[in-house]
């Protein structure tokens, strides 16, 4: 049986070279080339390693690389801080015997975090490892939308995003910057625990029903945590502009904040407590 964490290894690292073209790495191309990346003789040579082992790490087969092979692997493939993490945390795990039991209990909001939620002045949600929506202040729903009615295991944001219902989100400029965003994050989540039944159902559901996620899953992309800025359309107030960061909560891997944040004294900031006020009048009418 193939590890868990090998076969995550042996993806990554495939889908790593297929970015890589013979000039990125001061190769000349030579003549016609079979597979639009590196081939595997050529990222073995840059990193030191023999073509045969390289290959058993792609396919996942039994392999324990050293610290030091992970090194020149992360540097033929000139990986970035984050996709080095990954590398590492995938190839230390497949070093252990196949997991055993895990502790696979449901992520959870505490108490305190929950006061910080509504105590914050600016749209702000918790989401789990799997990107499971798992609480939101009043302003976040004013932005994102009232939650209920939504089945619990449909408040995923991988799922919301790539939902056939809601198919007028992707023409936003910035749509699938911010799916490549969470692809990342869920990725990330992957690596701590390839096998677990939330991720496999997600990942698994939008993987069939998808080829736009398909193709986006394929770039082994992988994201601890991220920041960046958003357009929302709010029919009531037009166009808003934010910022939003995460901000990991207790637990590792666990469940993260996010915080929307518009810039003082700009006329989004004004859109976004205009929102706020529509939002909190209609719920007070209800």
């Amino acid at each position: 049986m193939t590890h868990p964490y090998a076969r995550e290894l042996g993806d990554f690292l495939r889908a790593r070279r297929g970015r890589l073209h013979p000039r990125d790495v001061g190769l000349e191309p030579g003549g016609r080339r079979k597979v639009a990346g590196l081939r595997r003789e050529e990222l073995a040579l840059l990193a030191g390693l023999s073509t045969d082992y390289y290959q058993r790490m792609e396919q996942g087969r039994e392999v324990r690389p050293s610290d030091d092979v992970l090194d020149a692997l992360a540097g033929a493939l000139i990986l970035d801080d984050d996709e080095r993490r990954h590398l590492f945390t995938l190839a230390h795990a497949a070093r252990r015997p196949m997991p055993g039991r895990t502790d696979r209990s449901p992520d959870t909001v505490p108490e305190n975090t929950r006061r910080l939620l509504r105590a914050l002045d600016t749209p702000a949600i918790v989401l789990g490892r799997h990107l499971d929506l798992l609480a939101a202040n009043p302003m976040a729903e004013a932005l994102l939308g009232d939650p209920t009615g939504i089945p619990p295991d449909r408040l995923n944001m991988l799922l919301l995003m790539f939902d056939d219902a809601r198919t007028a989100e992707r023409t936003c400029p910035d749509w699938e910057r911010q799916a490549l965003d969470y692809i990342g994050m869920m990725r990330t989540a992957v690596a701590a625990d390839p096998a677990h039944p939330r991720a496999t159902a997600v990942v698994g559901e939008l993987s069939i029903r998808s080829a736009e996620f398909r193709q986006l899953w394929a770039r082994h992309d992988v994201r601890a945590s991220v920041s960046g800025t958003k357009t929302f359309q709010a029919p009531e107030v037009g166009g808003i502009d934010l910022s939003w960061d995460t901000y990991p909560l207790p637990g590792s891997p666990g469940p993260v904040m996010v915080v929307y944040t518009a810039e003082p004294g700009t006329a989004d900031a004004d859109r976004l407590q205009l929102l706020a006020a529509l939002h909190a009048t209609r719920a007070t009418r209800r």
